[in-house]
């Protein structure tokens, strides 16, 4: 087999698989009205659609002179069109179909409008964060304005319940329930000098 048909297969392949990449991001995204207001998707299907017809086009000026058409310039790619090249393209189709076939691993993958939805939900979730944390010390601190301890505790511990839920959905855990991010460094929490505990007992 000559190098340049292992190039026009493996050319063929890529365009395949990146053209049903293409329909799987792009046609969710139209049918939820999303094309406009969902750049990163539709940037990510127009990229995968530009690879596409690149690859397609190597194929077709490869193939043309075997269907009996003149063209030079396919011609000139058999000529040009060696072992390297050919392994590159083998390893790229290659990789290409078994990016298709991660579909069936990944939900958000199986519904190409979701795709891009996880940054969104992220930011759901900071906002519900922050929300939680802050109304948590509002009720923690008016408690205490108003001498109830017990009601300012009761708050803390479960503004500090919540946050932490919430922190956990937003980092993820791996599969064996270990963390999947954890800081490089301790937290440091600055304290104020001079402070009297009893303050607060005092009358």
């Amino acid at each position: 087999m000559h190098s340049w048909t292992v190039g026009l297969i493996g050319n063929a392949v890529i365009m395949v698989a990146y053209m049903l990449i293409t329909l799987a991001i792009i046609l969710p995204l139209a049918r939820s009205h999303q094309l406009r207001t969902n750049p990163l998707g539709a940037a990510t299907g127009a990229i995968f659609f530009t690879c596409s017809v690149h690859h397609g086009a190597h194929a077709l000026h490869m193939l043309l002179p075997s269907l009996g058409i003149s063209d030079p310039d396919g011609l000139a790619m058999r000529q040009a069109w060696g072992w390297p090249l050919a392994i590159w393209d083998v390893v790229g189709a290659l990789t290409a179909v078994y990016y298709w076939t991660l579909r069936r691993n990944y939900s958000s993958l199986m519904h190409g409008a979701q795709l891009f939805e996880d940054l969104r939900q992220r930011e759901r979730q900071a906002l519900e964060l922050n929300d939680t944390v802050l109304q948590g010390l509002v009720v923690a601190k008016m408690a205490l304005d108003l001498d109830q301890p017990g009601r300012s505790q009761e708050a803390l511990a479960s503004s500090i319940t919540a946050a932490s839920r919430i922190i956990t959905d937003l980092l993820g855990r791996s599969p064996d329930g270990a963390d999947l991010l954890l800081r490089s460094s301790p937290a440091v929490i600055d304290h104020p000098e001079h402070v009297d505990i009893g303050d607060g007992e005092r009358g």
